[in-house]
């Protein structure tokens, strides 16, 4: 059993916005409103939501990464990354979002020995689309893959689990590690389960809390 794992989210938590909300701001108009309407409403899934901004976005492969290249991805967290395997644990990341670009920021910014839990996603018909297993064992019929069941299954593996993350799927694998680092939405969520949490805004900021739980 290793000492620890720091587990992450990606978008919004390692990058400043995330990648669905990106697509939105720069391809789609007044069409997407009654989408986003039903989404919000709950009429729509989070995953379905998230996979019909990944489908339409009309792009080509090569657009496509040139707008992943450019996502806003924390700088501070390649240094936290090494730090955390230099001290003997591993870092983790889990998203409700895609490999598809999720690998390519990685890749981008030389970041390697990272397994990354997320929705399998391929290029087709010029957008992202989610590859879905449902038999697999972290569905989620909602998100695409439950965190919570993932984080369940790491912690078997590791002395102690922290966790960072910003919104509502984020929730449940929160309350269940050893210490959390909270941005976002995910801020009010924890003050509302009564779970005790460091705030921050990049990962420049952590190591330091961090090294107490150690």
């Amino acid at each position: 059993m290793k000492d620890f794992a720091f587990i992450s989210d990606f978008d919004g938590t390692l990058t400043k916005k995330d990648f669905y909300k990106i697509l939105s701001d720069l391809y789609y108009k007044e069409e997407l409103m009654p989408i986003y309407k039903s989404w919000k409403n709950g009429e729509m899934k989070n995953r379905e939501y998230l996979n019909y901004v990944f489908n339409n976005v009309h792009r080509s492969e090569s657009e496509l990464l040139e707008d992943i290249l450019n996502i806003s991805f924390d700088p501070t967290s390649i240094d936290f990354i090494d730090k955390v395997k230099a001290a003997g644990g591993d870092f983790i990341i889990i998203s409700a979002g895609s490999n598809y670009y999720i690998d390519k920021v990685l890749e981008q910014n030389h970041i390697d020995g990272v397994d990354v839990y997320s929705n399998k996603s391929i290029f087709k018909d010029n957008g992202i689309h989610f590859d879905l297993d449902e038999n697999d064992e972290y569905y989620s019929d909602q998100n695409g893959i439950d965190k919570l069941i993932v984080v369940e299954k790491l912690k078997a593996n590791y002395k102690k689990i922290f966790y960072a993350g910003d919104s509502t799927p984020d929730l449940k694998p929160a309350l269940i590690s050893d210490a959390v680092f909270a941005k976002g939405k995910l801020v009010n969520l924890l003050k509302e389960e009564n779970k005790d949490f460091i705030e921050f805004e990049n990962f420049s900021e952590i190591w330091d809390k961090l090294k107490v739980y150690l």
